[in-house]
Parts: C-alpha cells; structure tokens; sequence
C-alpha cells in the first residue's frame, strides 16, 4: 500500500466562483493554449489543472502512480491570510465540507486535511473543531507563517492546543513565497524560497522553545524538511558558541529532529536516504506535491534507487502515514 500525505486539491464550488468572477480575494481565470489558470491579484499565477478540482481525475492520475490513498489539502496559495477574517471562515468552511464530501464520494481513496482561518486563532479553534469531529478530517494544513507573524507567535497557542487535543496532524507547508526580489529569477521563490520557508519556520519552533511548549503536537514538514535536515548541524554549532541560541532551548537543536515528520519530496535518492538514516524511517512518510510541476512522480524510482530495507519501505510508503492518520487500528500497511 502506498498512502501520499502530500496531495493538494481545490473546491470545484471554487473554481466556479472564480468562472463567475465571484471568487474571494478577487482571483480571475485566463485560458492558456485550452488550459484554465488561476490569476491572483498579487502577480502569481497558476494552471486550474482538474487534478486539483475533480475526484475522477484526481483518482486516474493516483492509478497512473501507483497510489492507492492520498491526503489532500488545500493549494496553499489559497490559504488567503492575508484578508480580514470574515470571508475567510466563510471560504474556510466551504472549502472543508467540500473536502469532506469529495471523501466520502472516493471509497476509500481519499482522506483530508482542514483549512483554517489562522489569522482569527479562535475562530481558527471553531473550524478545526469542526472539521474534525463533525467533517471526519483527519488533520489540518497551515502555512508557515501568518504573513510575517511567526507560528511561534504565543496569540496562536490557542489554535495549536486544540490540535493537540484532537490529536490531529499538522502539515506545515511555505504560501506566497517570493515577495523578495532575488526570487523573481529562475524560479527561484519555489526551487529555493519554499525549502527555506520551511527550514525557517522549523527552525524558529525549535529555537524558541516553541516545540517544549507543545510536546504533543504531530508536526508535518514538507519538502523533506526543507533544507533543515541538511543544515542540522549548523544549528548545533549555533547553539555551542552563540548566547541567544540557548535562551529558550536547554538541548541542541538536533535533539529535536524526531519531532517532526518528514515527506519523502527530496526529488533524488542520495538526500532521501540520507533524511532517513539522520531522522529514522519511523520519521518519514510518501508525499507527491501532486499535481503541480514540482511534484515529485519518481518516488518509487527514488526510493529503489536509496536501496532501504523493504520494512523501512513499508514504514514509508504507508505504515507511518496509518499511525499519523489515526488508521493504524483498523487497516494494515
């Protein structure tokens, strides 16, 4: 069996409501040689694939990878925390019975992560609540930070306790990235500025004490971690010679490794077998970024080519993914 943590998918009432020019945060659609593209008004841009927005062609390119599960969860440009909150709940709420019913409709197939309006940390609490126990979501995806408010920032310790409370899974996944202008390049706000995002946000969980404060927590990072796994040892020798290092954190940053979780999306087999003997195989779970061009479609191919034991295979490909999602009492990996 193969679980794929790391799938994204957008509402179909969405997509509609773009069409219609009704859409919040004022998206538009141009077409592209037949292709719809989804145009937001802060310059990016991006193709309405119906991998994103239909069940049956989400399901046909799942086969064509050999995926039996994927869990979804929104494109995270569309996370819109950048907006007052009201419209947000609203789209929030929208998008994760949609979610919800595109589940229930997959047999099986499909699992999903809830959206949430972060920007409103208790309105935020409502929604996951929501989602979770009246939905049957069975986690919750959130950017890596609130616009430029950190998630170690203490107004949303609210929202990340209730996490903990239903003991859902976080998936932590870099939005709008590429404000700066080095990025405009080379594609560079996604090859580099995501991976970064991600190290950054991990790293300042662990810095500020943050992850002692919520040692309950079930923390996703994408991307493999961005490039923290690979750096890990920068931060320890931060904390050995720099004062500010130590202020919230009595350990090396390394000894936290293991709280976090990892997809497999290293996009070659010498980091991914790397990731996997530094953080254990019982740390690391399939993800695919489907169905965007940065989606890694070689997992299997890359996971052959790490030459890992078949049980460090089984772990990755669904054992891990079953604890996380709450599935390990009722399936076999």
């Amino acid at each position: 069996m193969r679980i794929d943590l790391h799938s994204h998918f957008i509402p179909h009432g969405f997509i509609e409501q773009v069409r219609r020019g009704q859409a919040i945060g004022n998206i538009a659609i141009q077409i592209r040689d037949g292709q719809e593209w989804l145009i937001h008004q802060e310059g990016y841009r991006y193709p309405a694939m119906a991998e994103l927005w239909d069940m049956a062609a989400k399901l046909r390119l799942m086969d064509r990878l050999g995926l039996d599960i994927s869990v979804l969860s929104l494109q995270p440009a569309l996370f819109f925390y950048w907006l007052e909150a009201g419209p947000v709940q609203e789209f929030c709420r929208q998008t994760n019975e949609a979610l919800a019913e595109m589940v229930a409709k997959s047999g099986g197939r499909l699992y999903g992560l809830a959206t949430i309006p972060l920007q409103d940390p208790e309105a935020a609490v409502i929604e996951l609540r929501r989602a979770v126990l009246e939905l049957g979501l069975r986690g919750v995806q959130v950017g890596t930070r609130m616009e430029q408010i950190p998630l170690d920032d203490p107004r949303f310790d609210p929202f990340f306790a209730a996490a903990a409370d239903l003991n859902v899974p976080i998936l932590l996944h870099p939005y709008r990235v590429g404000t700066r202008p080095e990025w405009a390049d080379f594609y560079l706000a996604n090859l580099v500025g995501n991976p970064l995002e991600t190290c950054l946000v991990a790293s300042r969980l662990i810095l500020s004490g943050w992850l002692d404060r919520h040692p309950h927590l079930t923390l996703i990072l994408a991307h493999g971690g961005g490039f923290l796994p690979y750096q890990i040892g920068r931060l320890d020798h931060g904390f050995r010679v720099r004062s500010e290092t130590k202020l919230n954190i009595s350990l090396p940053p390394s000894s936290y490794l293991r709280r976090f979780y990892y997809d497999t999306i290293t996009h070659a087999a010498i980091p991914l077998k790397f990731l996997v003997e530094l953080v254990g195989a019982d740390r690391v779970v399939l993800g695919t970024d489907i169905p965007f061009d940065m989606a890694d479609h070689q997992f299997a191919s890359y996971l052959a080519a790490a030459k890992l034991d078949e049980q460090t295979v089984q772990a990755i490909n669904s054992k891990n993914a079953l604890h996380i999602l709450g599935l390990d009492k009722n399936a076999t990996a």
